[in-house]
């Protein structure tokens, strides 16, 4: 029975990562940072299911400390191990570029380094982001040249080649997944494809009238996070390790998705949306679209969720959300976080 460490495992892809690993028969542990609040309501169905009972560990652990990331892997000496574990976020990156930077870039480097002086023969998992490639123009590969244009963007990239550093000097089996925009209902409220559908949900029960937002003219290439973490277990399942870029190969503005969204719910998206100054980046990332041809030829990866089915998913998760919560049904509403 394999062993695995998900970094971030209370986030969208550290939850549905571990459901994936534990459908494969893995023993799967977990670092969850510590809050003031409960921030383990994607995972808790995990624990609460019989299925899995005695294959799910999730502890507290940062990596921002070095100490603990080296004590878990001491105490675990996993097979693999997927570093999900980041400020994510472009915006607030732009606000808290310290603390980005110490997570994002300084968390892999710990990691790396504890990984090494315990002379672990596992294999690694980087999160690398298509936020790297900033301003280079559409389409996308791995041969792309890096132009971050936030402090997130610069912290992944200097994940990413560290991670190709320790690969190249020290013969780590660490794979990098370049991963585009990904949602699903488990994606945090604050990310604009969740706010979008969140309101929509709300302005079709009349809970709520407006919706503000920044840039709608940005273009991202979304997929389903289901379909992506599926891609990083396919990675680490290679006898030689390396780079892949993750996509859909398609493009959509972020005025699409919202258009698609409200137009679903059978709403007038211009009678709703505000754009709000806030909301908009020092800089911008203006286009993004994968080209993702290797992994199609080498994993034989390929995405199973269209935009249009992804914006469906995503408010029709919403807007059950909603309904429940008027009905007063709390464990429905609890339910309704497994999608």
């Amino acid at each position: 029975m394999k062993k695995a460490l998900i970094t971030g495992i209370t986030g969208q892809d550290g939850s549905y990562l571990a459901e994936l690993l534990l459908s494969k028969g893995y023993t799967v542990y977990g670092l969850k940072r510590r809050s003031s609040s409960f921030n383990t309501e994607r995972v808790d169905h995990l624990h609460e299911s019989g299925k899995w009972a005695g294959r799910l560990s999730v502890f507290y652990g940062d990596v921002t400390e070095g100490g603990c990331i080296s004590r878990v892997i001491a105490d675990v000496r996993p097979d693999e191990i997927y570093n999900l574990a980041a400020q994510s976020h472009v915006k607030v990156s732009f606000e808290v570029p310290e603390h980005t930077a110490d997570v994002a870039a300084i968390g892999t480097l710990r990691l790396l380094e504890a990984i090494r002086n315990a002379k672990l023969d596992c294999r690694v998992y980087q999160a690398s982001s298509s936020e790297m490639f900033g301003s280079t123009p559409p389409p996308q590969d791995e041969t792309s040249l890096f132009h971050p244009r936030s402090p997130y963007g610069c912290s992944k990239t200097f994940a990413h080649m560290l991670a190709a550093n320790y690969r190249e000097s020290y013969g780590m089996h660490v794979s990098c997944g370049v991963l585009f925009n990904h949602e699903s209902p488990r994606r945090g409220g604050t990310f604009v494809t969740r706010k979008t559908t969140r309101a929509v949900a709300r302005i079709k029960h009349q809970l709520e009238d407006k919706l503000y937002l920044g840039n709608l003219d940005a273009y991202r290439d979304w997929g389903y996070a289901p379909d992506y973490v599926r891609a990083m277990w396919m990675m680490l399942q290679q006898d030689t390790p390396g780079d892949y870029v993750i996509g859909t190969g398609e493009a959509h503005s972020v005025r699409e998705f919202v258009e698609a969204a409200f137009s679903y719910a059978g709403l007038d998206w211009e009678k709703h949306v505000v754009l709000d100054q806030r909301y908009l980046r020092p800089a911008e990332v203006e286009a993004l679209r994968a080209d993702w041809t290797k992994a199609r030829e080498i994993l034989r990866w390929r995405p199973t969720v269209t935009f249009h089915q992804l914006v469906k998913i995503m408010v029709d998760a919403d807007l059950s959300e909603v309904e429940v919560k008027l009905n007063g049904g709390a464990e429905a509403v609890a339910a309704t976080s497994q999608h």
